[in-house]
């Protein structure tokens, strides 16, 4: 045999020995640190609701953004399948304290509308919402438990800080000038917490071993808890069903709808600069 064909048949089974073993050490170091991965799937098996149009007429600076676009209230956010996002999961129960991100989660108005809808942050963590609209909005966290704000941002770029203290699942975001927009905060005292994405699938990373207790919370459908037992290494499946039928959540929301016999509000002045005096 040539010997640059044992060079490449010894650097094969080198490189070989080197990705097993790493493939091992990280399981091992996972086993040791004594944690593991909760992964799951949320469907709701019931049928699809219909989610209604936001109507901005009473803002034509609102109604001007989005012309031309269908823009729905996402109540429900599924997939022709069932499968759910915008669903908070968290694990319950105390954990080991750990100093919070330093930064901040981000919520934005763009086109009237608050993104992403449902957010997560730890509790001492920082909140921002920034105003990617050229016009007068309103931030108003509604709070049971000390994470409440409301402070207006009339100007496109403007960013406002809010340093959420208490655990609270959830807190509601809305705009008291336009009713539909809304959004969704979870504060929770440690990192185990996660939004279902678009497939209606979420994955908690790095979980203690032992037995937790699982909430998904989903706005219109409200909690759903499951006990599971993580394993150090090893990823664990929880998946949860909603039929439909369940509780609603806690936060109803009503479409902003302009009867045809009333004249549009004129919010030019509310969208102008503030006037410098002479």
């Amino acid at each position: 045999m040539p010997m640059s064909r044992i060079l490449l048949s010894l650097a094969g089974c080198v490189l070989a020995v080197s990705l097993t073993s790493h493939g091992h050490g990280r399981a091992a170091a996972a086993q040791a640190s004594g944690r593991g991965t909760i992964k799951g799937h949320i469907r709701l098996t019931g049928k699809l609701p219909g989610n209604p149009v936001i109507r901005m007429g009473m803002d034509p600076m609102c109604a001007s953004i989005n012309s031309g676009k269908r823009t729905v209230q996402e109540f429900v956010a599924a997939g022709l399948d069932g499968s759910l996002a915008n669903v908070f999961v968290t694990v319950q129960g105390s954990f080991q304290p750990a100093p919070a991100p330093a930064e901040p989660v981000t919520l934005d108005q763009r086109g009237c509308i608050y993104a992403p809808r449902v957010v997560g942050v730890r509790a001492g963590q920082t909140l921002q919402v920034r105003n990617s609209d050229d016009l007068l909005h309103n931030v108003h966290g509604l709070s049971a438990h000390g994470n409440g704000f409301n402070i207006s941002e009339p100007r496109a770029g403007m960013v406002q800080q809010f340093h959420l203290k208490d655990e609270e699942v959830m807190v509601r975001v809305k705009c008291d000038i336009h009713s539909w927009m809304t959004a969704y905060v979870g504060v929770v005292n440690h990192p185990y917490f996660a939004v279902s994405g678009g497939t209606g699938q979420f994955e908690i990373a790095n979980v203690p071993t032992g037995t937790h207790r699982i909430q998904a919370w989903q706005e219109r459908y409200g909690p759903l808890v499951q006990t599971v037992r993580v394993r150090a290494g090893v990823a664990t499946t929880v998946d949860f069903t909603y039929t439909g039928n369940e509780k609603p959540g806690n936060a109803g929301i009503q479409d902003l709808v302009l009867p045809e016999s009333v004249r549009a509000i004129d919010f030019s002045a509310s969208h102008a600069p503030p006037q410098q005096r002479p």
